[in-house]
């Protein structure tokens, strides 16, 4: 097991922190990222989602249909509590309570559930980390856009219009359509894809670990209490819903699993490209990236029962 989260976690921490170094020491201007993080959203992270999805058979995409559901309440729940608290409690305003929704709510499934799920529940089960991130970004993204976009005073026909056209939104919709379709991928294109498209997770890390280094870490009740929905909350609430939709076996363990990875950088990638850089945003991501090695433990335990 410790060889497990070892495969799956050293390597994320090992990027977020050249990033960070990178930024601190000047290496690589950390106030001027629209690059790389251009580079990321609206190609990189696009193309790789297409490829996975598209990569896909038809009947394996349909047969994670409840898994979809499970992933796709969980996540909107804990968006919610997440949105809530900030606006409620913390009184922070809705373009940063947005972001810090999407953070908390959508797991780094990019990053860390991919080695970690090919690792613990075989090859197979890396379909639903494709999944997992298209539901997200035909969903909440596209959500947490439009929220972006309306604070800039957009009408809100024209937000909506654009954020769907976001290459962001665009690639994995188009990839699903591609599987449900039945069209095989050509293996030249596939190639071709995946070699743009593999560089998302590793460029991703290191520009959170260049964002958060030109940033001060907030210790506080709010990105504590971020950390605990998403390290302990999110993978209860998961529990929960593959008990709710009768979910066993792999599927169980993939939903569970799945849910329980640290915070995503969505959130601080979105952030960058609409000037909205909460401190809380970055520091929960590293928060809870260091509390995963604890509960992620937990949850690979606990998964035979499922």
């Amino acid at each position: 097991m410790a060889r497990e989260i070892a495969l799956a976690l050293l390597p994320v921490f090992f990027v977020l922190a050249v990033g960070y170094a990178a930024g601190k020491r000047g290496v690589v201007d950390n106030t001027d990222v629209g690059s790389l993080n251009a580079l990321v959203m609206s190609v990189a992270l696009p193309i790789s989602l297409f490829t996975s999805l598209a990569a896909g058979s038809r009947e394996a995409v349909l047969a994670r249909w409840k898994f979809a559901v499970v992933f796709l309440v969980v996540m909107t729940i804990v968006y919610a509590i997440t949105y809530v608290i900030q606006r409620r409690v913390h009184h922070r305003p809705i373009s940063e309570s947005a972001l810090q929704a999407l953070t908390v709510a959508f797991p780094n499934v990019a990053a860390v559930a991919l080695p970690l799920v090919a690792v613990v529940l075989g090859p197979d089960a890396t379909l639903s980390v494709a999944a997992a991130l298209g539901i997200s970004a035909i969903t909440l993204t596209p959500f947490t856009i439009v929220v972006l976009e309306r604070q800039r005073g957009g009408a809100i026909g024209k937000v909506i219009r654009q954020s769907l056209s976001k290459f962001m939104v665009v690639g994995p919709a188009l990839g699903l359509a591609w599987s449900l379709l039945g069209i095989p991928l050509p293996d030249l294109l596939r190639v071709t894809l995946t070699t743009i498209g593999s560089v998302t997770a590793g460029v991703a890390l290191f520009l959170t670990g260049l964002v958060l280094s030109s940033q001060a870490i907030e210790f506080s009740r709010n990105a504590f209490g971020s950390t605990a929905l998403a390290v302990v909350v999110r993978p209860v609430l998961a529990y929960l819903g593959v008990l709710a939709f009768g979910l066993t076996g792999e599927l169980a363990q993939e939903s569970v699993l799945l849910l329980a990875v640290p915070a995503g950088f969505f959130g601080v990638l979105l952030g960058i490209g609409y000037q909205v850089r909460p401190p809380v945003v970055g520091t929960t991501v590293l928060f809870s990236t260091l509390a995963s090695a604890v509960t992620i433990s937990a949850v690979i335990a606990l998964l035979p029962r499922l």
